[in-house]
């Protein structure tokens, strides 16, 4: 257990840091989530709906450092990929 006054303050804020990646991480997961249904089902209307708040949610994970830059581009590109091929297959 930290007994120094620098440890016990960098273990306060680890828990805290914890507690709100989690929540970021959570919410997100929820969101692709649903987008990845919606891909798998062959719904393109579904799918063009929820990307925008999906990416949306991605880029705030980023920007909150919850996940790192390169695995927010790399994310929205494999799913804005996926979701324009459903809509091209339609056309």
């Amino acid at each position: 257990m930290a007994r120094h006054k620098s440890a016990i303050k960098r273990n306060k804020q680890s828990i805290a840091t914890r507690a709100r990646n989690r929540t970021n991480m959570s919410q997100l997961k929820t969101q692709v989530k649903k987008l990845r249904s919606a891909i798998e089902a062959g719904d393109g209307e579904t799918a063009s709906k929820l990307l925008p708040g999906t990416v949306a949610g991605i880029d705030k994970a980023a920007r909150k450092g919850a996940i790192h830059d390169n695995a927010a581009h790399r994310t929205k590109s494999r799913l804005a990929r996926k979701v324009n091929a459903l809509a091209e297959a339609k056309a």
